[in-house]
């Protein structure tokens, strides 16, 4: 009997490749490398490594008849006649080779639409990923685009490009040898192909030596700037030219400013010696003359290290990895209480700077001081490109102007550029190319034009790249692992699955939510207990792991709300719609079944994959409705009044065992229907529903946390909330002080306690003020995996163990508890990476800085739309309390809309009112005005947009009016009219 056709053919098509990949390997000669190694215990070992070249690897160039490679399906990335831009110095069809270097400084001309038909050799690539994976990324992404025409070599690997490295040689003389060996191999290469009109590989190094070998040996070579600049027709290139000179080389006449950055070398032994120290260093928003350093290792001694003024500062930017050298204790200083921002100054005017480093310089007792150092070198720059706007220089036709970045804690760039006149008002992203010692600000270069200033798509879009959210489109290679639709259940998706449709489960959420990850249920069964499910999207059954949709997952880490757009961790197919568990349709779900009795004690917990159909999808206040309501009596209500009864029990449990109850003030936009402009702002009101479902989902994945911990003890991935340190709750203990009040922090039950005993009968807000402040002192939760952690505990919830399990469509955490869970109860297989606890913490730390960077962008979002709130509304009155008092100015509160501001009390060109800071109060004496923590005041709010790159609220004082003094000896008045300008902020969790 004959096999069947098909067979037959998959035979044939088997035998075909099976003959190319033996074709390949006989082609390959193994080339033997020899290598000496000294070990350390000091033994000389004789290494030996196979190196396999061949002579197959394909040119890349479609006209190229000669090595197209047979049976590969794949285009060739460079194109038969090169449509590149036409330059002077090339006229001829021509193709570009990068060394390593430029490809790292360059990538933004690289990127730039009109630069195509790039050669990137192996040796460049391997070079870049270990110097900058941020610039490799960015690279392999152009690589991919098929509208550049970017082809990757492997040089290394092909039989006559490959070269070993000579006795004495470096490895970076040897690395430039092999890119000029291949860039003469391509042009005798290119030579060969029929084509009447030869194409040349033009060599693009910006370093000097290589580029006269290059010259020597009869290759055509330019510096970067050299070949840009010959590209007539499109002069804008040349803005986005990185400055490669070094950063120590100075600018011409220019007054050294800053201290010599200490070469790397002796950096690291200074570190292993103990004289420096290495951290992060972190700008202060609201005060560019001040960083702190927080050191990298386990050490609880000098964690953080002050840094203040200008030349300790020596040139170190946001995020930073440097290295810090501690001053003698008489030189610390304490944290200060200042507000100053970089007004932009005159860059020559240093004595400016002396003069409010001074202001700095205050008297303050022993107790206040911190360990205080300078920077002494850069051990990693960790700079990116920055959104926001040029400042303008004033003189005619100058080329040269500064940049304002929209992150305060990034100092102001200089760049050079010929669209000065088109680029004022909008908004621009600048990269830094190197600072400098004789250099107020860096240097840069522009990058690209993102829009208009204000208009509400450009701001989304620098929010969104300001604080790193991924938000391109999903490609189609991610979108290709999405379900065919129409899409129904299967036979085979009901394997270890259980079928839960007959019961009665429904959703409750915030009006308008189309990703709904939860539902829940409560039915008393046969004994007179209660079951209760907290049903979840299964989300892990969509998403499978490594795949190209998983990789996208993972990387976002988070869906992003913002006031008015979404930023989805998953392609909308699944958010919206095959993921949600929307009311009425059949839905896959992972079940967390309790039976309960009436006091809410579990008596057992159940886990599994089910299949549900929800019977309702509420909002808070709709589920709110029912339980009030004495009319309803249906399923679906009689099933949430018994939620609602158990919750409270929960909750009250949860208090009682030290759980914070804490308070931040959220708003809500009402938006106008057409304009999308917010029309009404108010501050959120919860409702019971709010807690009922926070209670379950809370209980739902303490339960799924200890599951997944006892199944997996090394691997399960967790989430803590570390208890603050007692320096934390400093201001919140002297703020109630203040009041007569007293706050324990010597545990979260003793707070907790404090807290709700914390009452005043003529104060009835000063309990919310009190929960805000505590908020102010928390820590960051966090995840982390079990095997590289001894701390599991949740200091907020007050729980031994927490994760993250009820929310899969918005946070990759909860995919990564779903797939522990489901290898556990046996509904599903393991995969490598699921159990490398090494690869689980670095996913974990993706995941915080990906959580974290969205909050930032959603409290960034609110502080935009309510400025468009107020921009039309003029100056309103409104309450206020004060949160803070600095040294010259106080933090307030506005409950009604859940702003935040500053009043400062120092003006430019006004008399500065006498100003005494009591830190141990704390309070603010401005002339005889004393402002104590708490207190209520009155302010104006209004929007000030004089700068149209920081638009902010401006908050003046009206009660209690602050006067000057008055000599006696002057006999009329003085009529002062004071404004203050505010510094605001929408940031409630924000520490600076």
């Amino acid at each position: 009997m004959s096999p069947p056709k098909n067979q037959l053919q998959e035979s044939k098509q088997l035998n075909e490749i099976l003959n190319f990949h033996y074709e390949k390997l006989t082609t390959a000669k193994k080339h033997l490398e020899k290598l000496w190694r000294r070990t350390r215990a000091g033994a000389v070992v004789k290494v030996v490594r196979e190196h396999y070249l061949r002579d197959d690897i394909a040119c890349g160039a479609a006209a190229c008849r000669l090595c197209t490679p047979a049976g590969s399906g794949s285009a060739p990335g460079l194109e038969a006649r090169p449509s590149g831009p036409a330059s002077s110095l090339c006229p001829g069809p021509h193709f570009l080779l990068p060394d390593t270097n430029l490809l790292l400084h360059q990538i933004d001309i690289l990127e730039d639409p009109v630069i195509k038909n790039v050669i990137v050799l192996q040796t460049v690539l391997q070079e870049v990923r270990h110097r900058s994976a941020p610039v490799y990324k960015r690279i392999r992404d152009v690589i991919q685009n098929p509208e550049k025409h970017f082809y990757s070599f492997t040089n290394e690997h092909h039989r006559e490009t490959y070269i070993e490295q000579k006795r004495g040689e470096t490895s970076n003389d040897r690395n430039d040898r092999a890119i000029r060996v291949a860039v003469k191999w391509y042009n005798e290469h290119l030579k060969k192909t029929e084509d009447a009109e030869k194409i040349e590989v033009i060599f693009l190094t910006n370093d000097n030596t290589n580029k006269e070998k290059a010259l020597e040996e009869g290759i055509t070579a330019y510096t970067c700037e050299e070949y840009i600049k010959s590209l007539t027709a499109n002069p804008e290139l040349v803005d986005r030219l990185a400055c490669v000179s070094d950063e120590g080389k100075e600018i011409e006449g220019g007054k050294i400013i800053f201290p010599e950055h200490i070469p790397l070398s002796k950096l690291q032994q200074g570190i292993k010696s103990g004289i420096y120290l290495q951290g992060t260093y972190r700008a202060n928003r609201e005060n560019y003359l001040e960083a702190t350093v927080w050191v990298h290792g386990d050490a609880e001694e000098n964690k953080e290290i002050i840094v203040q003024g200008l030349k300790h500062l020596n040139r170190a930017i946001h995020e930073d990895v440097v290295a810090v050298e501690l001053l003698a204790k008489d030189e610390w200083v304490a944290p200060s209480s200042v507000v100053l921002q970089d007004d932009g100054q005159n860059e020559e005017d240093i004595e400016n700077e002396e003069e409010k480093e001074n202001i700095l310089k205050t008297s303050v007792s022993k107790d206040m001081l911190r360990p205080t150092g300078r920077v002494v070198g850069i051990i990693k720059r960790n700079w990116r490109p920055y959104c926001g706007m040029l400042s303008k220089s004033q003189i005619k036709e100058a080329r040269r102007h500064l940049f304002t970045p929209a992150d305060r804690r990034i100092p102001r760039i200089r760049i050079e550029t010929r669209q000065a006149d088109t680029l004022e008002g909008q908004r621009i992203i600048v990269a830094i190319d190197g600072w400098p010692r004789n250099s107020r600000y860096p240097n840069g270069h522009f990058v690209k034009n993102l829009g208009s200033a204000g208009d509400k798509e450009t701001e989304t879009e620098v929010l969104l790249l300001e604080h790193d959210v991924p938000h391109q489109a999903f490609s189609q290679a991610v979108l290709s692992f999405l379900p065919k639709m129409p899409w129904s259940i299967t036979e085979e998706d009901m394997k270890h699955r259980e079928d839960l449709r007959h019961l009665t489960v429904c959703s409750v959420d915030p009006p308008g939510c189309t990703d709904i990850d939860d539902a829940l249920h409560c039915r008393e069964i046969g004994n007179g207990n209660l079951e209760v499910g907290v049903h979840i999207a299964d989300v892990s059954h969509f998403i499978r792991p490594g795949n190209a949709l998983d990789e996208e997952s993972v990387k976002r880490g988070t869906t992003v709300y913002l006031c008015e757009k979404r930023i989805d961790m998953v392609p909308e197919l699944l958010s919206s719609n095959l993921c949600s568990l929307r009311s009425n349709v059949d839905r896959l779900a992972f079940s967390c079944i309790w039976e309960m009795n009436h006091k809410a004690e579990i008596l057992k917990t159940r886990f599994t994959k089910s299949i549900i159909n929800s019977k309702a999808s509420l909002t808070y206040a709709e589920a709110q409705m029912r339980i009030d309501s004495a009319t309803m009596n249906d399923d679906i209500t009689l099933s949430l009044r018994g939620l609602n009864k158990l919750a409270k029990i929960l909750k009250k449990k949860r208090i009682e065992n030290g759980a914070l109850t804490l308070a931040s003030p959220e708003v809500r936009f009402h938006m106008d229907s057409e304009t999308h402009d917010p029309i009404d702002l108010q501050t959120k009101e919860l409702k019971e529903t709010n807690s009922m479902v926070e209670e379950f989902m809370l209980l739902a994945n303490i339960s799924v946390a200890q599951k997944i911990y006892d199944e997996f003890p090394e691997f399960a991935l967790l989430r803590k909330h570390p208890a603050p340190p007692p320096s934390n709750y400093d201001i919140l203990v002297k703020a109630a002080k203040s009041k007569n009040l007293e706050i324990k922090t010597d545990s979260a039950k003793a707070l907790a306690e404090s807290l709700d005993k914390a009452e005043s009968p003529t104060f009835p807000y000063l309990n919310t003020l009190l929960r805000i402040l505590t908020t102010r002192c928390m820590m960051q939760a966090v995840y982390f995996c079990s095997g590289m952690d001894n701390d599991f505990h949740h200091y907020g919830l007050a729980s031994p163990i927490y994760t993250h399990f009820t929310s899969p469509i918005r946070r990759y955490a909860d995919i990564i508890v779903h797939r522990l869970l489901a290898v556990a109860i046996g509904a599903d297989s393991t995969y490598p990476e699921l159990t490398d606890k090494h690869k689980l913490a670095e996913m974990c730390k993706n995941l915080n800085y990906r959580h974290k960077m969205a909050q930032y962008a959603q409290r960034a979002s609110v502080a935009f739309h309510t400025q468009l709130f107020f921009k039309t509304k003029g100056v309103v009155n409104e309450d206020a309390y004060i949160l803070f008092v600095r040294k010259n100015a106080i933090v307030v509160l506005i409950p009604k809309y859940g702003l935040e501001g500053t009043v400062f009390f120092e003006e430019k060109d006004k008399p500065t009112p006498k100003l005494e800071y009591n830190s141990e109060v704390p309070s603010l004496t401005v002339e005889d005005t004393i402002f104590h923590v708490f207190d209520k005041v009155k302010v104006n709010i209004m929007l000030d947009d004089s700068n149209i790159q920081h638009q902010k609220m401006r908050m003046v004082l009206v009660e209690p009016k602050v006067r000057p003094k008055i000599p006696r000896t002057i006999l009329s008045f003085i009529n002062v009219k004071n404004h203050h300008v505010v510094k605001w902020k929408f940031n409630p969790e924000e520490k600076t």
